[in-house]
């Protein structure tokens, strides 16, 4: 959707420069989604600007997920009817629409033999494992094998800088950026692990969420069994535990809410903070702005901070012949994303049949008949309404 809003809609920067913003991202610790979004706004306006284009990107879904989370979570364990068709077809649109900018970004990135294979093998992996060293891994393969399959091509960066007018911190400060972003993932880490070991207060969730937010790769798909696995609290039998910050149940609910929601994935952090400060007795938005800020905090630094370095590297020749394999990943882990949230939405659809069509007629309307977006989702919504009154499939 950043591609065809800002690449080829308002024209604010070259295919070029997006595509490597969207590999820098894809190389970096945390939501890439959330990191392009500051980075259009950083490479136009600076700091401010990326400040601005980044927190206009992500609080709409922050702020409705942490009214979720404050006062209808109980509500959304056992739906209403017409809700949950309502949100039915809001998620069968959302992934929908990401296909549908999947598809383009498909036919632009991996155009060639080596990059489509690439692509799909990355993928093919993506929806295999979800293991978090496997993004890394697969970015640095991709870097590899077009550095071999394209070391007689002369990649020398041509023309202007594409709708490039600032970098945002210089590379003083960028440095600054990631020391002070090491620096808070060694204290969080250390003192949840001593002074407040087996804690269930305000820097325990903080540590959980920063230290996710610094070792997770690609997007809102991957982080979710991190999530799980340390917000659910479960004896060796698999049982919940009564101190656990999360039930199972929630989890689930507010993801199905999430999927909804506008903005990125990763706003279900929002959700989850309300939650657990609500059962400790602390300020819901306390929980909110912990793990909100905790699990973005870490991509949003390293994102400034690597910026102003991005462009001295982005002339060698050895790093444009691997950006095309880096590309190939980064557009296969979305197809990947694709394929999961299908799978997820028609897994927690209450009609899926219905779901599914829902996600065709969505994807149709998009792709094919250009219709403007925010009719599509309405459209969704009302057709996931008539698929509870009428009692579909």
């Amino acid at each position: 959707l950043f591609q065809r809003y800002f690449v080829e809609r308002y024209k604010w920067m070259s295919e070029q420069v997006f595509a490597e913003l969207f590999s820098l991202g894809q190389c970096l610790p945390g939501p890439t989604s959330t990191q392009v979004s500051f980075a259009i706004g950083t490479v136009k306006k600076g700091v401010l600007g990326g400040l601005l284009s980044g927190a206009l990107f992500q609080y709409p879904g922050a702020v409705v997920m942490t009214v979720v989370g404050a006062g209808a979570a109980k509500w959304l364990t056992n739906p209403p009817g017409w809700l949950a068709g309502i949100v039915m077809g809001l998620s069968a649109v959302g992934v929908a629409m990401v296909a549908s900018a999947t598809k383009g970004m498909l036919m632009k990135l991996c155009n060639t033999n080596v990059t489509a294979i690439i692509g799909t093998l990355a993928a093919a992996a993506a929806i295999y494992w979800s293991e978090p060293w496997l993004f890394p891994l697969c970015i640095v393969i991709g870097f590899i094998v077009t550095n071999i399959t394209d070391r007689k091509m002369d990649k020398t960066l041509k023309g202007s800088d594409g709708g490039v007018e600032s970098l945002g911190f210089g590379m003083l400060g960028g440095g600054v950026l990631v020391g002070l972003w090491m620096a808070v993932l060694i204290a969080v880490l250390v003192l949840a692990r001593t002074l407040y070991k087996d804690g269930d207060g305000p820097l325990n969730w903080f540590e959980v969420f920063y230290r996710i937010g610094s070792i997770i790769y690609g997007g809102g798909q991957v982080v979710l069994p991190m999530l799980l696995s340390d917000v659910v609290k479960k004896d060796n039998d698999g049982n919940e535990l009564p101190n656990t910050w999360v039930t199972e149940q929630q989890f689930y609910a507010g993801l199905g809410a999430v999927q909804a929601m506008p903005g990125p994935l990763f706003n279900f952090s929002a959700y989850l903070g309300c939650i657990m400060a609500i059962k400790f007795k602390y300020p819901f938005i306390l929980g909110a702005v912990l793990a909100w800020f905790g699990l973005f905090a870490p991509g949003v630094m390293l994102m400034f901070g690597v910026l102003p370095y991005w462009k001295r590297f982005r002339t060698w020749q050895i790093y444009r012949r691997g950006l095309t394999g880096m590309n190939a990943v980064g557009v296969g882990l979305i197809l990947a994303s694709v394929f999961k949230m299908t799978v997820d939405v028609y897994n927690l659809a209450p009609h899926k049949y219905a779901a599914l069509c829902i996600g065709l007629f969505a994807f149709t309307a998009v792709d094919e008949l250009k219709i403007f977006e925010p009719i599509v989702v309405i459209g969704g919504a009302l057709l996931g309404l008539l698929s509870w009154g009428a009692k579909m499939h």
